[in-house]
């Protein structure tokens, strides 16, 4: 048996092109986001995202962006952010399921990007305390991972020692290393 290639082919690069998702292809993702499970089917994400040059978002969500990381991420076309609702409405009580169903969420929306020969990179390399005051979220909002979405780019287009990152692949650690029958 074989891998789904949706899987195998995913990786994070840190250049982009310039090519812009058309507006089909962005509520596209969101779809795919949208079709997670979540606990209750509460749906407990929510995006905010920006188009460079085109959405003031997008100059909010980079200016988040830690200094190392806004040297790649630059060249993304697209920024969002995923959201997680803790609570939601009309509780009082704290899903504990929330953040791991907005991760859920974003594995769909990475599987849909890979089939339409998007890519996507996540980070946590961003200011949440800044992220919360600027994007005016509640008390029951938690910024989660700040997502770069685009085509492939050129890694020369990158300085030397970023570029070189695009062409070394991260290794995935063995089954036999996070999967057991026994205790821990």
């Amino acid at each position: 048996m074989k891998l789904n290639s949706i899987i195998s082919e995913r990786w994070s690069p840190v250049a982009f092109s310039k090519k812009v998702p058309d507006d089909d292809t962005i509520q596209l993702l969101f779809r795919a986001a949208s079709r997670a499970p979540s606990s209750f089917n509460a749906q407990p994400w929510k995006f905010i995202y920006g188009i460079k040059d085109v959405d003031t978002m997008y100059g909010y969500l980079f200016d988040l962006i830690n200094d190392s990381n806004q040297k790649w991420v630059k060249t993304a076309p697209m920024l969002a952010l995923g959201i997680v609702e803790t609570v939601p409405p009309g509780r009082t009580s704290l899903n504990r399921f929330a953040w791991y169903d907005t991760g859920m969420s974003v594995g769909n929306l990475l599987a849909q990007a890979t089939d339409m020969g998007l890519y996507v990179h996540q980070m946590g390399g961003y200011d949440h305390e800044k992220a919360r005051k600027v994007l005016n979220l509640s008390n029951v909002h938690e910024p989660a991972a700040m997502i770069a979405i685009g085509y492939k780019g050129d890694p020369d287009q990158l300085p030397r020692e970023i570029a070189e990152r695009e062409n070394k692949r991260q290794g995935r650690k063995s089954v036999s290393e996070f999967v057991t029958k026994n205790p821990f």
